[in-house]
Formats: structure tokens, sequence, C-alpha cells
């Protein structure tokens, strides 16, 4: 059957109205992609408290982990050789935005990247170490929550002394390659000397070196330790841990996963709520602020986390004043 011209016609000009409709067609947006970097290991539990914390806020916010965002986790357990190659790989990977869980991950990340934003958690003083700017306005790719903890060293002092009334010598852990390492013992020494003990500070280097580090302090007669922040430490913190329980040596330290392996205090910011306020940040961040916008935020709660069933191990009776100045005790 032969078609009529006026039908071809028509059929035609229907053909020609439908092409630009399909050339309009919107495009599928692609799932938001967040990349997580840490310095440690994968913990055993899928549902390790820190993503959990992390996760849930994001779900608040109207964020779901598989359904209209994807998380990337990547792990340097310990080795600090290996950030620069998984920030690159996050990269590759065109996320969104990358969370960077301690300072020399943010600075891996830095180095990998200029444009994509940047949530930084728990590094201790992003200004003096040339990360941001300034606190209230950042610049660049950069934001997050910053840790602070350097200005805690002179309170661990005092912490440990007071959970240990009859101690005079005390052990200072500390990694030297870390930069703010030389300005807290400076604060120890101070407070040492209005405390009226005396401090034998020892320098770690490497995983190694832990072992010879007690045998130090022990001979040095220190009866009590206090571990400052440092990178290795943060990556072996059951190791250390363990090692001050076989020494019999009372530590204190900065974070509280420390206290939950089996160390016997800690004292620092409330690690669930900078997990809440990155998820807080990360989610401005996907809705379109750039985080030269966003303030670096300080913590606004901090923690004292004790052991009991550490402290009665050592023999150790907690003062009645301490325990009730503890955020928690775990038993």
């Amino acid at each position: 059957m032969q078609m009529r011209p006026v039908g071809l016609l028509v059929l035609l000009t229907l053909s020609l109205s439908v092409l630009p409709l399909a050339a309009k067609a919107p495009q599928v947006k692609p799932m938001p992609k967040i990349g997580v970097l840490m310095l440690g290991s994968p913990p055993a539990a899928p549902d390790w408290k820190e993503r959990s914390l992390f996760l849930h806020e994001l779900r608040r916010l109207g964020w779901l982990d598989g359904r209209n965002v994807t998380v990337e986790y990547r792990w340097a357990q310990g080795r600090e050789r290996d950030l620069s190659d998984l920030a690159v790989e996050l990269v590759q990977l065109h996320v969104d935005v990358i969370v960077a869980s301690a300072t020399s991950v943010v600075q891996a990340v830095k180095q990998a990247t200029s444009t994509i934003p940047i949530v930084m958690l728990y590094a201790d003083d992003p200004v003096a170490d040339g990360i941001v700017a300034g606190l209230a306005q950042p610049g660049g790719n950069i934001t997050g929550v910053g840790g602070f903890v350097s200005e805690l060293s002179g309170k661990w002092l005092e912490l440990l002394t007071e959970a240990v009334p009859e101690v005079t010598h005390i052990a200072v852990l500390v990694q030297p390659r870390n930069p703010m390492a030389a300005v807290m013992i400076q604060d120890i020494e101070r407070v040492a000397r209005r405390l009226g003990v005396q401090l034998h500070v020892v320098e770690v280097w490497q995983l190694g070196g832990f072992e010879r580090a007690f045998d130090t302090a022990l001979r040095q007669g220190a009866g009590a330790l206090l571990v400052l922040p440092a990178i290795l430490f943060s990556a072996h913190q059951q190791r250390l841990a363990a090692l001050a329980a076989k020494s019999r040596l009372p530590a204190i330290y900065w974070q509280r996963p420390f206290v939950e392996m089996g160390g016997l205090m800690s004292y620092g910011p409330k690690m669930a709520d900078l997990w809440r306020r990155v998820a807080v940040l990360v989610d401005k961040i996907l809705k379109g602020t750039p985080p030269a916008n966003l303030p670096v935020e300080q913590p606004m709660r901090y923690e004292l986390v004790i052991n009991l069933t550490t402290a009665q191990a050592l023999g150790i009776t907690i003062p009645p004043l301490l325990r009730f100045q503890a955020d928690e005790v775990i038993r």
C-alpha cells in the first residue's frame, strides 16, 4: 500500500517533534559517594561504633548507605606510607567528599586532591599544622572537626596523679615525630613541677620499640604512664594497653578506645559527638555548601573514662571523687 503525501508529511512532523524531547530527557544523576580514609585496621565487628554513629547521623539527615549514597572505606592498617596510595584510590573513584580521620590522613588526602571536599576528624590543631588557613574561614577544600588534644596535656597528668597519688615517678611515652610533642612535654613539665612529681620522657620511633620503651620506663622507676597522642600509638592501641597491663603501669590516654581495650583511663573529646558533627558537615557539602564556607568546629564535650576492672587488676583503688567525675566507668 502506497502512503499518501499528506500522511507521510504528518508522520515526518511527528517524528521530528519527538526528537527534541528525547534529546532533553533528564539525565540520571549518579549516586553520591563518600570516601572514608582511616589510619587503623578494619574492626572485627562489621557494625563498629564509629561507623554506626556516622551512618546513623547520615540517616537522620536523609542519607541511606546503599540507597541514595555510597560509603567507601579504606584502611591504612597503621602504615603511614600507604596513606598516599589510598587517598589517590579514593580520588580515582570520583567520590564527592572524603572523611579523613587523623592529621596525617588529612595531609595525605590534601596532597591527592585540591578540589574534592575533605572533612577532617580529630586533627589536633589544623591551623598550626598548615591544613587550613583559619578556623572561622578555612579556605580551600578542607573543613571538619579539630581535636585540639595537645591542649589537654597538663590535665592528663593531673588526672593520673589523682588516680595514683602515691606515685612520684611517671613515664611519658612520646613519638618525637609528632609536631606537637615538644609543646605538650613543656606543658606537662610545668604541671609536674607544681605537683611535685618527676617525669621520665621515653621516646618511641616505631612499633618495634614498644617493649624496649616499657623496659626503660620500669628501669627508671616509673610507677605510672602518660601516653601522648601519636599516629603510631593510635594505630596500635591494643598493643599499648596490653604492655601497660603486663608492666603493671597505670596509664592515661587521650582516646576512649585504649580504655575499652584494657587501659586504665582516658580523657579527651567525646568521639561520638565528633562523628556526628562530621556527618552534619558531609551532609552540608553534599547539598552544595563549599567546605571553604564551613568553619572548622571544636569539641564541645570532653569525657573521662575509667576502667575499674583494670584498676582492680593493678591493685588500685580509684578515689571516690575521681570516680564521681568520670563520665563513664567500665566494670
